[in-house]
């Protein structure tokens, strides 16, 4: 990388940082790194991104009251139970407005297969990059690194394909 590219970089990273962006910063030598968080289980027990690593995780914001949310539910729930085995994960995240009631009722009645989380205060939305619209979704390689991030409902098909090949990396 030249000197004045570098240049470039470091202050786009500064200003991405600054604005506690998660924007991705391809051709400035690295993935975002994922936020420090602790996610609030169902059950009522933590686990944090530093747990995500050496594993392949997806990590979904989403609520109860999101019609593309609830679409796409089946469709992760299949990619999980497709990719478990392998090293992957899924954190599904209830946003903070949504009653923790109706996410427990979701979970159990739909029978989600992985980690649930509800963010009560928002404070794990404010950290991946002030989360506002669902689905919001991150895909997360086994170094803790931002990969992708969807905004919507994925292209599942792509999403597989980029989920094997981060499961391929060593």
């Amino acid at each position: 990388m030249s000197p004045v590219s570098s240049a470039v970089c470091r202050m786009v990273l500064a200003s991405a940082l600054a604005l506690g962006s998660l924007a991705a910063l391809s051709g400035c030598g690295g993935a975002q790194v994922a936020p420090e968080s602790t996610f609030v289980l169902l059950n009522g027990s933590k686990q944090s991104t530093a747990d995500m690593k050496g594993k392949v995780t997806l990590v979904n914001f989403w609520a109860t009251s999101c019609v593309t949310c609830v679409a796409e539910m089946p469709k992760i729930i299949s990619t999980y139970d497709k990719y478990k085995s392998q090293g992957y994960d899924t954190m599904a995240v209830a946003m903070s407005y949504d009653p923790p009631s109706y996410v427990v009722n979701y979970a159990e009645t739909r029978k989600l297969p992985f980690n649930v989380a509800i963010d009560n205060t928002g404070a794990v939305a404010k950290a991946w990059g002030d989360v506002q619209l669902t689905p919001t979704t991150y895909l997360v390689n086994k170094r803790g690194e931002i990969v992708k991030q969807y905004v919507g409902e994925p292209d599942f098909a792509a999403l597989h394909q980029l989920i094997e090949k981060l499961l391929a990396e060593t």
